[in-house]
Protein backbone atom coordinates (compact mmCIF):
# COMPACT_ATOMS: atom_id res chain seq x y z
CA UNK A 1 0.00 0.00 0.00
CA UNK A 2 1.05 3.34 -0.84
CA UNK A 3 -0.30 6.58 0.43
CA UNK A 4 0.75 9.56 -1.14
CA UNK A 5 -0.62 13.57 -0.27
CA UNK A 6 -0.86 16.53 -2.85
CA UNK A 7 -1.00 19.71 -2.15
CA UNK A 8 -2.38 23.05 -3.76
CA UNK A 9 -0.13 25.99 -2.43
CA UNK A 10 -1.75 28.60 -1.26
CA UNK A 11 -5.12 26.82 -0.99
CA UNK A 12 -3.74 24.93 1.52
CA UNK A 13 -5.70 21.79 -0.29
CA UNK A 14 -4.66 18.29 0.57
CA UNK A 15 -5.62 15.55 -2.14
CA UNK A 16 -4.56 11.57 -2.03
CA UNK A 17 -3.18 9.20 -4.10
CA UNK A 18 -3.70 5.47 -2.41
CA UNK A 19 -2.53 2.78 -4.31
CA UNK A 20 -2.41 -0.92 -3.74
CA UNK A 21 -1.23 -4.15 -5.55
CA UNK A 22 -1.60 -2.06 -9.03
CA UNK A 23 -4.37 -0.55 -8.36
CA UNK A 24 -5.56 3.14 -7.44
CA UNK A 25 -7.97 5.93 -6.17
CA UNK A 26 -7.63 9.47 -5.87
CA UNK A 27 -9.56 11.56 -3.67
CA UNK A 28 -10.49 15.21 -4.76
CA UNK A 29 -7.88 15.87 -7.28
CA UNK A 30 -6.33 19.24 -7.48
CA UNK A 31 -6.70 20.50 -11.51
CA UNK A 32 -3.29 20.37 -12.43
CA UNK A 33 -4.21 16.46 -12.32
CA UNK A 34 -0.34 15.20 -14.24
CA UNK A 35 1.01 14.92 -10.56
CA UNK A 36 -0.88 11.30 -10.16
CA UNK A 37 -0.66 10.21 -13.42
CA UNK A 38 3.08 10.72 -12.70
CA UNK A 39 2.49 8.53 -9.58
CA UNK A 40 0.66 6.02 -10.96
CA UNK A 41 3.35 4.99 -13.36
CA UNK A 42 5.86 5.26 -10.28
CA UNK A 43 4.23 2.95 -8.33
CA UNK A 44 2.64 0.81 -11.24
CA UNK A 45 -0.81 1.19 -10.35
CA UNK A 46 -4.23 2.31 -12.95
CA UNK A 47 -5.83 4.72 -11.25
CA UNK A 48 -9.48 2.92 -11.03
CA UNK A 49 -11.51 5.30 -9.34
CA UNK A 50 -11.82 9.81 -8.75
CA UNK A 51 -13.87 10.36 -5.56
CA UNK A 52 -14.80 13.82 -4.56
CA UNK A 53 -15.52 14.69 -0.75
CA UNK A 54 -18.42 17.10 -1.68
CA UNK A 55 -18.72 19.93 -4.22
CA UNK A 56 -15.52 21.80 -3.52
CA UNK A 57 -16.17 25.80 -3.44
CA UNK A 58 -12.60 26.58 -2.70
CA UNK A 59 -10.72 25.38 -5.94
CA UNK A 60 -11.75 23.68 -9.20
CA UNK A 61 -10.79 20.36 -8.86
CA UNK A 62 -9.72 18.05 -11.87
CA UNK A 63 -11.49 14.90 -12.02
CA UNK A 64 -12.69 15.15 -15.37
CA UNK A 65 -9.58 15.87 -16.52
CA UNK A 66 -7.78 13.22 -15.14
CA UNK A 67 -10.54 10.88 -15.67
CA UNK A 68 -9.97 11.98 -19.74
CA UNK A 69 -6.00 10.90 -19.15
CA UNK A 70 -6.96 7.59 -17.39
CA UNK A 71 -10.39 6.10 -17.79
CA UNK A 72 -11.23 6.21 -14.30
CA UNK A 73 -14.45 5.96 -12.88
CA UNK A 74 -15.64 9.06 -10.91
CA UNK A 75 -17.64 9.04 -7.73
CA UNK A 76 -19.11 11.81 -5.66
CA UNK A 77 -22.65 11.98 -3.68
CA UNK A 78 -26.11 11.53 -4.70
CA UNK A 79 -27.02 14.44 -2.81
CA UNK A 80 -25.52 16.55 -5.40
CA UNK A 81 -26.74 16.73 -9.28
CA UNK A 82 -23.12 16.82 -11.14
CA UNK A 83 -23.24 16.96 -15.29
CA UNK A 84 -20.60 14.46 -15.18
CA UNK A 85 -19.20 11.19 -12.97
CA UNK A 86 -20.15 7.35 -12.91
CA UNK A 87 -21.19 6.73 -9.88
CA UNK A 88 -23.74 9.03 -7.11
CA UNK A 89 -22.18 8.00 -3.88
CA UNK A 90 -24.66 6.61 -1.34
CA UNK A 91 -23.90 6.20 2.50
CA UNK A 92 -22.50 2.55 3.39
CA UNK A 93 -21.42 1.73 -0.49
CA UNK A 94 -18.11 -0.08 -0.38
CA UNK A 95 -14.89 -0.14 -3.30
CA UNK A 96 -11.98 -2.35 -3.80
CA UNK A 97 -8.56 -1.01 -4.62
CA UNK A 98 -6.44 -3.97 -4.66
CA UNK A 99 -6.69 -5.62 -1.56
CA UNK A 100 -8.07 -2.11 -0.10
CA UNK A 101 -12.26 -2.13 0.68
CA UNK A 102 -12.99 1.72 0.69
CA UNK A 103 -16.17 2.03 2.24
CA UNK A 104 -18.40 5.72 2.03
CA UNK A 105 -19.77 7.69 4.84
CA UNK A 106 -22.46 10.43 4.43
CA UNK A 107 -21.49 12.80 6.71
CA UNK A 108 -23.37 16.22 5.92
CA UNK A 109 -22.77 19.52 7.40
CA UNK A 110 -19.84 21.51 5.92
CA UNK A 111 -22.38 20.81 2.59
CA UNK A 112 -25.17 18.50 2.32
CA UNK A 113 -23.35 16.26 0.19
CA UNK A 114 -20.15 16.11 1.96
CA UNK A 115 -18.38 12.47 2.12
CA UNK A 116 -16.24 10.15 4.19
CA UNK A 117 -14.17 7.71 3.09
CA UNK A 118 -12.86 5.04 5.78
CA UNK A 119 -10.07 2.37 4.07
CA UNK A 120 -10.30 -0.84 5.39
CA UNK A 121 -7.53 -4.06 4.37
CA UNK A 122 -10.12 -6.50 2.83
CA UNK A 123 -9.26 -9.18 5.37
CA UNK A 124 -9.89 -7.40 7.85
CA UNK A 125 -12.92 -5.68 6.78
CA UNK A 126 -13.88 -5.00 10.38
CA UNK A 127 -11.54 -2.21 11.73
CA UNK A 128 -10.38 0.54 9.50
CA UNK A 129 -7.35 1.86 9.13
CA UNK A 130 -7.88 5.67 8.13
CA UNK A 131 -10.09 8.12 7.08
CA UNK A 132 -10.26 10.25 4.31
CA UNK A 133 -12.89 13.54 6.34
CA UNK A 134 -12.76 15.66 3.65
CA UNK A 135 -14.03 19.58 5.23
CA UNK A 136 -15.90 17.73 7.86
CA UNK A 137 -13.20 16.60 10.29
CA UNK A 138 -10.05 18.79 10.17
CA UNK A 139 -6.75 18.54 12.18
CA UNK A 140 -7.82 20.73 15.19
CA UNK A 141 -10.71 22.10 13.64
CA UNK A 142 -13.93 21.34 11.76
CA UNK A 143 -15.42 22.34 8.74
CA UNK A 144 -17.32 25.68 7.92
CA UNK A 145 -20.52 25.64 8.08
CA UNK A 146 -22.32 28.88 6.74
CA UNK A 147 -21.93 27.52 2.67
CA UNK A 148 -25.45 27.51 2.14
CA UNK A 149 -26.32 30.97 3.48
CA UNK A 150 -26.49 32.31 7.48
CA UNK A 151 -30.26 31.27 7.31
CA UNK A 152 -29.25 27.61 7.00
CA UNK A 153 -25.63 27.59 9.57
CA UNK A 154 -27.90 26.29 12.46
CA UNK A 155 -29.27 23.50 11.14
CA UNK A 156 -25.94 22.65 8.91
CA UNK A 157 -24.09 23.05 12.02
CA UNK A 158 -26.05 20.38 13.98
CA UNK A 159 -25.81 18.01 11.26
CA UNK A 160 -22.13 18.33 11.22
CA UNK A 161 -22.11 17.62 15.41
CA UNK A 162 -24.28 14.48 14.38
CA UNK A 163 -21.54 13.35 11.43
CA UNK A 164 -18.42 13.83 13.72
CA UNK A 165 -19.57 12.13 16.67
CA UNK A 166 -21.70 9.39 15.09
CA UNK A 167 -20.33 8.55 12.16
CA UNK A 168 -16.58 9.28 12.74
CA UNK A 169 -15.56 8.98 15.91
CA UNK A 170 -17.03 5.97 16.78
CA UNK A 171 -14.36 4.48 13.71
CA UNK A 172 -11.78 4.42 16.62
CA UNK A 173 -9.78 6.75 18.25
CA UNK A 174 -6.93 4.28 16.40
CA UNK A 175 -7.51 5.81 13.07
CA UNK A 176 -5.57 8.15 10.94
CA UNK A 177 -7.44 11.39 9.90
CA UNK A 178 -6.84 12.26 6.21
CA UNK A 179 -8.52 16.20 5.74
CA UNK A 180 -9.34 18.00 2.77
CA UNK A 181 -7.32 20.74 4.22
CA UNK A 182 -4.88 22.36 6.07
CA UNK A 183 -3.89 25.78 8.09
CA UNK A 184 -4.40 28.63 5.85
CA UNK A 185 -7.67 27.20 4.17
CA UNK A 186 -10.82 29.16 4.28
CA UNK A 187 -13.02 26.05 4.81
CA UNK A 188 -12.05 26.21 8.44
CA UNK A 189 -11.41 28.59 11.46
CA UNK A 190 -8.22 27.28 13.03
CA UNK A 191 -6.87 24.43 11.95
CA UNK A 192 -3.61 23.01 13.03
CA UNK A 193 -0.60 23.33 11.00
CA UNK A 194 -0.05 19.11 10.62
CA UNK A 195 -1.53 17.77 7.57
CA UNK A 196 -2.82 14.64 9.15
CA UNK A 197 -4.17 13.32 12.74
CA UNK A 198 -5.82 10.86 14.70
CA UNK A 199 -9.39 10.55 16.28
CA UNK A 200 -8.34 9.49 19.39
CA UNK A 201 -5.75 13.02 19.48
CA UNK A 202 -8.70 14.64 17.96
CA UNK A 203 -11.66 13.58 20.16
CA UNK A 204 -9.09 14.65 23.32
CA UNK A 205 -7.35 17.78 21.80
CA UNK A 206 -9.66 19.85 19.58
CA UNK A 207 -11.36 21.90 21.27
CA UNK A 208 -14.47 21.70 19.22
CA UNK A 209 -15.35 18.45 20.16
CA UNK A 210 -15.19 18.90 23.55
CA UNK A 211 -18.29 20.92 23.22
CA UNK A 212 -21.90 19.38 23.59
CA UNK A 213 -24.53 19.98 21.18
CA UNK A 214 -25.49 23.52 21.98
CA UNK A 215 -22.05 24.81 22.39
CA UNK A 216 -20.96 23.36 19.09
CA UNK A 217 -23.50 25.08 17.09
CA UNK A 218 -23.44 28.09 19.19
CA UNK A 219 -19.66 28.50 18.24
CA UNK A 220 -19.81 27.50 14.51
CA UNK A 221 -22.64 29.91 14.15
CA UNK A 222 -20.89 32.80 15.34
CA UNK A 223 -18.15 32.41 13.37
CA UNK A 224 -17.15 35.03 10.55
CA UNK A 225 -15.18 33.18 8.32
CA UNK A 226 -14.33 35.00 4.96
CA UNK A 227 -16.35 34.43 1.83
CA UNK A 228 -14.38 34.91 -1.18
CA UNK A 229 -16.33 36.12 -4.55
CA UNK A 230 -15.02 33.28 -6.68
CA UNK A 231 -16.30 30.73 -4.57
CA UNK A 232 -19.80 30.38 -7.20
CA UNK A 233 -17.53 30.21 -9.76
CA UNK A 234 -15.59 27.36 -8.74
CA UNK A 235 -18.67 25.32 -7.19
CA UNK A 236 -20.34 25.82 -10.76
CA UNK A 237 -17.22 24.85 -12.78
CA UNK A 238 -17.19 21.70 -10.51
CA UNK A 239 -20.70 20.69 -10.82
CA UNK A 240 -20.43 20.99 -15.01
CA UNK A 241 -16.87 18.98 -14.87
CA UNK A 242 -13.84 22.14 -15.39
CA UNK A 243 -12.05 21.57 -18.84
CA UNK A 244 -8.69 21.14 -19.18
CA UNK A 245 -6.17 22.49 -18.36
CA UNK A 246 -5.03 26.11 -20.54
CA UNK A 247 -2.07 25.77 -22.97
CA UNK A 248 1.14 27.84 -21.67
CA UNK A 249 0.94 31.71 -21.72
CA UNK A 250 1.27 33.46 -25.22
CA UNK A 251 4.75 35.94 -24.73
CA UNK A 252 3.97 39.00 -26.17
CA UNK A 253 6.67 42.65 -26.72
CA UNK A 254 5.81 45.87 -25.00
CA UNK A 255 4.21 47.24 -27.45
CA UNK A 256 1.82 44.48 -28.19
CA UNK A 257 1.26 44.42 -24.39
CA UNK A 258 0.85 48.40 -24.30
CA UNK A 259 -1.74 47.37 -26.70
CA UNK A 260 -3.91 45.54 -24.30
CA UNK A 261 -3.64 47.76 -21.53
CA UNK A 262 -4.69 50.05 -23.36
CA UNK A 263 -8.02 47.68 -24.36
CA UNK A 264 -8.70 47.90 -20.76
CA UNK A 265 -6.86 44.59 -19.84
CA UNK A 266 -6.37 44.12 -16.05
CA UNK A 267 -2.74 43.56 -15.38
CA UNK A 268 -1.36 41.28 -12.35
CA UNK A 269 2.41 41.83 -11.20
CA UNK A 270 3.53 39.53 -9.37
CA UNK A 271 6.77 41.44 -8.20
CA UNK A 272 7.53 42.04 -4.18
CA UNK A 273 6.05 45.15 -2.93
CA UNK A 274 9.54 46.97 -3.45
CA UNK A 275 10.10 46.54 -6.75
CA UNK A 276 5.87 47.28 -7.83
CA UNK A 277 6.19 50.91 -6.14
CA UNK A 278 9.38 51.27 -7.84
CA UNK A 279 8.03 51.36 -11.11
CA UNK A 280 4.99 49.37 -12.80
CA UNK A 281 2.33 49.78 -15.55
CA UNK A 282 -0.29 51.97 -14.75
CA UNK A 283 -3.33 50.56 -13.19
CA UNK A 284 -1.87 47.42 -11.94
CA UNK A 285 -2.58 45.20 -9.20
CA UNK A 286 0.36 44.17 -7.59
CA UNK A 287 -0.33 40.40 -6.26
CA UNK A 288 3.12 38.98 -5.45
CA UNK A 289 3.99 35.80 -6.66
CA UNK A 290 2.97 33.00 -4.21
CA UNK A 291 -0.59 35.59 -3.55
CA UNK A 292 -1.53 34.59 -7.01
CA UNK A 293 -2.69 31.15 -5.28
CA UNK A 294 -5.76 32.76 -3.55
CA UNK A 295 -6.13 36.58 -4.03
CA UNK A 296 -7.58 36.74 -7.75
CA UNK A 297 -10.51 34.90 -6.08
CA UNK A 298 -11.34 38.52 -4.29
CA UNK A 299 -9.61 41.10 -7.14
CA UNK A 300 -10.77 39.63 -10.31
CA UNK A 301 -14.36 39.70 -11.62
CA UNK A 302 -15.32 36.46 -13.02
CA UNK A 303 -15.19 36.66 -16.65
CA UNK A 304 -12.12 39.20 -16.45
CA UNK A 305 -8.96 38.34 -18.68
CA UNK A 306 -5.65 39.29 -17.29
CA UNK A 307 -1.98 39.84 -18.54
CA UNK A 308 0.84 39.04 -16.51
CA UNK A 309 3.81 40.79 -15.50
CA UNK A 310 6.86 38.79 -13.25
CA UNK A 311 10.51 39.25 -12.08
CA UNK A 312 11.39 35.73 -13.97
CA UNK A 313 10.01 34.29 -17.47
CA UNK A 314 9.17 31.00 -15.18
CA UNK A 315 6.73 32.79 -12.78
CA UNK A 316 4.21 32.83 -15.82
CA UNK A 317 3.46 28.87 -15.74
CA UNK A 318 3.05 29.56 -12.05
CA UNK A 319 0.82 31.92 -12.24
CA UNK A 320 -1.28 30.62 -15.27
CA UNK A 321 -1.54 27.12 -12.44
CA UNK A 322 -2.58 28.88 -10.12
CA UNK A 323 -5.43 30.82 -11.49
CA UNK A 324 -6.62 27.92 -13.37
CA UNK A 325 -6.85 26.47 -10.04
CA UNK A 326 -9.36 29.44 -9.15
CA UNK A 327 -11.30 28.99 -12.54
CA UNK A 328 -9.61 32.18 -14.17
CA UNK A 329 -8.28 31.05 -17.80
CA UNK A 330 -8.10 33.56 -19.49
CA UNK A 331 -4.37 34.79 -19.24
CA UNK A 332 -3.87 37.06 -22.27
CA UNK A 333 -0.53 37.15 -22.49
CA UNK A 334 3.00 37.43 -20.34
CA UNK A 335 5.23 40.50 -20.98
CA UNK A 336 8.20 38.80 -22.24
CA UNK A 337 11.84 40.43 -20.85
CA UNK A 338 9.26 42.13 -17.75
CA UNK A 339 9.35 45.47 -16.63
CA UNK A 340 13.25 46.43 -17.50
CA UNK A 341 12.39 46.30 -21.05
CA UNK A 342 8.90 48.18 -20.60
CA UNK A 343 10.70 51.05 -19.21
CA UNK A 344 13.40 50.70 -22.08
CA UNK A 345 11.08 51.44 -24.39
CA UNK A 346 9.95 54.55 -22.91
CA UNK A 347 6.39 53.00 -22.35
CA UNK A 348 4.67 54.48 -19.31
CA UNK A 349 5.13 53.62 -15.67
CA UNK A 350 3.69 54.67 -12.27
CA UNK A 351 5.03 54.25 -8.67
CA UNK A 352 3.72 53.80 -5.16
CA UNK A 353 4.86 55.60 -2.15
CA UNK A 354 5.91 53.82 0.79
CA UNK A 355 7.16 54.33 4.20
CA UNK A 356 8.99 52.48 6.99
CA UNK A 357 7.71 51.25 10.69
CA UNK A 358 9.98 54.64 11.71
CA UNK A 359 8.20 56.82 10.01
CA UNK A 360 4.90 55.93 10.08
CA UNK A 361 5.26 55.46 14.07
CA UNK A 362 6.57 59.13 13.34
CA UNK A 363 3.51 60.07 11.87
CA UNK A 364 1.52 58.43 14.33
CA UNK A 365 3.03 61.12 16.77
CA UNK A 366 1.97 63.65 15.33
CA UNK A 367 -1.52 62.53 14.24
CA UNK A 368 -0.15 63.23 10.48
CA UNK A 369 -1.78 59.82 8.82
CA UNK A 370 -4.60 57.47 9.11
CA UNK A 371 -3.52 53.65 9.29
CA UNK A 372 -5.61 50.98 7.76
CA UNK A 373 -4.64 47.58 8.38
CA UNK A 374 -6.03 45.20 5.64
CA UNK A 375 -5.24 41.76 7.43
CA UNK A 376 -7.64 39.22 8.30
CA UNK A 377 -9.97 39.05 11.57
CA UNK A 378 -7.28 36.88 13.66
CA UNK A 379 -4.66 38.52 13.23
CA UNK A 380 -6.28 41.77 13.82
CA UNK A 381 -7.98 40.03 17.00
CA UNK A 382 -4.27 39.49 17.69
CA UNK A 383 -2.22 42.79 17.73
CA UNK A 384 -2.97 45.89 15.59
CA UNK A 385 -1.71 49.56 16.10
CA UNK A 386 -3.32 51.94 18.14
CA UNK A 387 -5.74 53.72 16.38
CA UNK A 388 -5.68 51.47 13.06
CA UNK A 389 -8.75 50.93 11.16
CA UNK A 390 -9.39 47.31 10.15
CA UNK A 391 -10.94 46.61 6.65
CA UNK A 392 -9.48 43.21 5.14
CA UNK A 393 -8.36 43.73 1.62
CA UNK A 394 -11.05 41.78 0.18
CA UNK A 395 -13.53 43.87 0.82
CA UNK A 396 -11.68 47.24 -0.17
CA UNK A 397 -13.64 47.53 -3.61
CA UNK A 398 -17.21 46.93 -1.64
CA UNK A 399 -16.14 49.46 1.13
CA UNK A 400 -13.90 52.11 -0.53
CA UNK A 401 -16.42 55.09 -0.18
CA UNK A 402 -16.36 54.14 3.55
CA UNK A 403 -12.54 54.96 3.75
CA UNK A 404 -11.96 58.25 5.08
CA UNK A 405 -9.76 60.51 3.22
CA UNK A 406 -8.89 63.38 5.49
CA UNK A 407 -5.66 62.37 5.77
CA UNK A 408 -2.58 60.24 4.07
CA UNK A 409 -3.26 56.57 4.35
CA UNK A 410 -0.66 54.43 5.90
CA UNK A 411 -1.89 50.67 4.59
CA UNK A 412 -0.01 47.54 6.61
CA UNK A 413 -0.42 43.65 6.83
CA UNK A 414 1.71 41.01 7.90
CA UNK A 415 5.11 41.69 5.90
CA UNK A 416 3.60 44.27 2.97
CA UNK A 417 2.09 42.19 0.38
CA UNK A 418 -1.53 42.19 1.01
CA UNK A 419 -0.86 45.97 1.93
CA UNK A 420 0.63 46.52 -1.68
CA UNK A 421 -2.40 44.70 -3.30
CA UNK A 422 -4.72 47.07 -1.40
CA UNK A 423 -2.83 50.09 -2.01
CA UNK A 424 -3.01 49.13 -5.86
CA UNK A 425 -6.24 48.62 -5.77
CA UNK A 426 -7.00 51.82 -4.22
CA UNK A 427 -4.91 53.76 -6.72
CA UNK A 428 -6.76 52.43 -9.79
CA UNK A 429 -10.39 53.69 -7.77
CA UNK A 430 -8.23 56.73 -7.85
CA UNK A 431 -7.06 57.20 -3.81
CA UNK A 432 -3.56 58.67 -4.41
CA UNK A 433 -2.21 59.49 -1.11
CA UNK A 434 -1.61 56.38 0.15
CA UNK A 435 1.29 54.68 1.36
CA UNK A 436 2.77 51.41 1.47
CA UNK A 437 4.50 50.52 5.15
CA UNK A 438 7.10 48.28 4.19
CA UNK A 439 8.06 45.25 6.67
CA UNK A 440 4.88 46.24 8.41
CA UNK A 441 3.26 44.75 11.66
CA UNK A 442 6.56 42.22 11.44
CA UNK A 443 8.78 45.45 11.34
CA UNK A 444 6.94 47.17 13.77
CA UNK A 445 7.09 44.00 16.36
CA UNK A 446 10.95 44.22 15.68
CA UNK A 447 11.36 48.10 16.34
CA UNK A 448 9.95 47.06 20.21
CA UNK A 449 6.82 49.54 19.02
CA UNK A 450 2.66 48.62 21.34
CA UNK A 451 0.40 46.70 19.99
CA UNK A 452 -3.35 46.92 21.18
CA UNK A 453 -5.19 42.87 21.53
CA UNK A 454 -8.47 42.43 21.25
Amino acid sequence: MQLETVKAKGLAHNSYFLSDRGEAIVIDPRRDCAIYTELGVRECAQIRYIFESHCNEDLVVGSLDLQRQTGAEIGHSKETRFHYGDHNLADGETFYVGDLKIEVLSTPGHTNDSLCFAVYERLHSDTPLFVFTGDTLLAGDVGRTDLLGTEQTVSQSKKLYRSIFERILPLGDHLAVYPAHGAGSVCGHNMGTRDASVVGYERRMNPLLQLDEERFVRYLTTQHLSLPPYFSRARDLNLEGAPPMPHAVHEVNPDEFDGLVKGGMTVIDTREPGAFAGSHIPGSLNIWLDGTSFFPGWALGDDESVALVTERPSDAAVVRTYLSRLGFDDVAGHLCNGMPDWRNRGKPTARLKTCSVDQLKNALDRAAVRVLDVRDEPEWREGHIKGAEHLFVGHLKRHFEDIRRDKPLAIHCSWGGRASLAASILSGLGLVNVYVVLGAIRAWKSRGYPLERG
